[in-house]
């Protein structure tokens, strides 16, 4: 085996599957029964006429841990499609955030520039706390909650990686 083959990676893999009770238990019981790690996870129905849902999972491991997740999860019934979209080609992927911080004085405007900075937008304000919400890259997101931690970082709540390739192309 070469160092190359050693390498970790992360992967976005989306998966349509039948909208249905128990498929997610199933994609996520194939994790966890063989220890590979989930960093982010959506689940939403996306096309209800065909009733199909769509996974969006973010990983990682070697690549070929990548391609035996694949390989696994499209084994599973009833899964109708299933794409690394790291490997597939370019692709959009996103996520939101709400983000609360507690805080008066010189801390508070600064939480405030910093938002604006980051086109973050104040949807809850009181006199001592912003509830902020900022969509983008999960590196976007990252930064701003760690320029917030000193200013009053009080919590967060994520959605997790939305994600699509770029382009005409589909799952």
């Amino acid at each position: 085996m070469t160092m190359q083959d050693e390498t970790i990676v992360s992967a976005v893999i989306s998966i349509l599957v039948e909208n249905e009770s128990g498929v997610l238990a199933r994609v996520i019981g194939l994790f966890a029964g063989r220890g590979y790690n989930i960093e982010s996870l959506t689940v939403a129905p996306v096309e209800q006429s065909r009733h199909q849902s769509r996974i969006n999972i973010v990983t990682s491991g070697t690549p070929q841990v990548i391609e035996q997740i694949k390989a696994q999860v499209g084994r599973l019934v009833p899964v109708y499609r299933v794409a690394d979209l790291t490997q597939v080609g370019p692709h959009v992927a996103r996520e939101m955030a709400l983000v609360k911080v507690v805080s008066s004085g010189e801390p508070r405007t600064e939480a405030l520039r910093i938002a604006e900075a980051f086109r973050a937008r104040a949807v809850d304000t009181t006199a001592t706390s912003f509830v902020f919400e900022l969509t983008g890259a999960t590196e976007k997101l990252d930064s701003f909650i760690d320029l917030m931690r000193p200013l009053g970082l009080a919590e967060v709540s994520r959605t997790g990686v939305a994600a699509i390739i770029r382009g005409p192309r589909t799952i």
